[in-house]
């Protein structure tokens, strides 16, 4: 049997960690010759202070290669939707619609990431009203990106990173609240494997929902250096007959600038080479699809 082929990504941090005209050349080029066929983009705000790319200069460099793109986003402290502020909500909300746009201006179908809350730890458990207060944010950005075939991707994190969605299991219910059909679960295998009783439990709870996979070491260094249980995640996906895309992400201090880093939390840096470690792994997930692939049929018939 031939594999199915899953769109492989790569986040742009892991190249560069800025979105300057120079940077986006860089990340589009590099990703291209590493054998991916889309790359994760953050989301350009037009509040931003510093120099970025003109969308139609991104657009142009991934039609020239040969990449599609997809966008992400974190919302911060300031611009929280997941509360009862009505000026952060504000703030979030109009985030979110800039994030939209600027998927619109690339052709992305897809917005994805911590967009139901802010990306933090919190002091306290999220109330029904602040919980209220991010479905109806999201139901009003859902049907604007749903009028640009965009889809929307809840990307659960764990405790340390939101109070509101930490399980794939508490992100479907969330999904299914809300009931809008262009949105989808993000599933990270960082954050699952701090939440999860193990990654095929993730997959098996974001059932049809799932829509997008960040495929990231429990250290965020090299795939397959740390203690992820990916033969167990790639059979569950296979069983689950998953087609959408999975990108790799990881970070470094030697890429990210310092402010980055310290938000994120890069205290030590795992990679110093982002070629290699992109080389390896877009290898390492094409090994790891078509093995599960290859077993699917006999642990259907065991």
């Amino acid at each position: 049997m031939t594999a199915p082929h899953n769109p492989l990504g790569i986040h742009a941090g892991v190249w560069v960690g800025d979105w300057s005209p120079a940077s986006a050349r860089y990340a589009i080029e590099q990703s291209a010759a590493a054998g991916f066929d889309l790359i994760e983009i953050p989301a350009v705000s037009s509040d931003a202070d510093h120099d970025v790319s003109d969308p139609g200069v991104t657009l142009a460099l991934l039609r020239d290669h040969g990449l599609d793109a997809v966008v992400s986003l974190a919302l911060g402290r300031g611009e929280d939707i997941n509360t009862t502020d009505a000026h952060a909500s504000a703030r979030g909300e109009r985030r979110l619609l800039q994030a939209v746009a600027f998927a619109h201006s690339l052709g992305a179908p897809y917005v994805g990431g911590v967009l139901y809350s802010m990306m933090g730890k919190y002091d306290l458990a999220p109330s029904a009203q602040a919980r209220d207060n991010s479905l109806a944010v999201l139901g009003r950005v859902a049907r604007v990106a749903a009028e640009s075939g965009i889809e929307l991707g809840l990307e659960y994190v764990n405790r340390y990173e939101s109070n509101l969605l930490n399980t794939a299991a508490k992100t479907v219910q969330f999904i299914h609240d809300l009931a809008a059909p262009n949105v989808v679960l993000h599933l990270d295998t960082f954050h699952a494997n701090l939440e999860e009783p193990d990654q095929a439990t993730a997959v098996r709870d974001a059932g049809p929902l799932l829509g997008y996979i960040h495929a990231a070491e429990n250290h965020r260094g090299g795939l397959g250096t740390g203690s992820i249980d990916w033969p167990g995640l790639f059979r569950q996906l296979a069983l689950s007959d998953y087609r959408g895309p999975i990108t790799f992400e990881s970070f470094s201090g030697v890429v990210q600038p310092p402010a980055v880093a310290t938000d994120i939390g890069l205290w030590r840096d795992l990679w110093t080479d982002p070629h290699d470690l992109a080389r390896q792994a877009h290898t390492f997930l094409t090994a790891q699809l078509a093995a599960a692939h290859a077993a699917v049929p006999a642990l259907a018939s065991a």
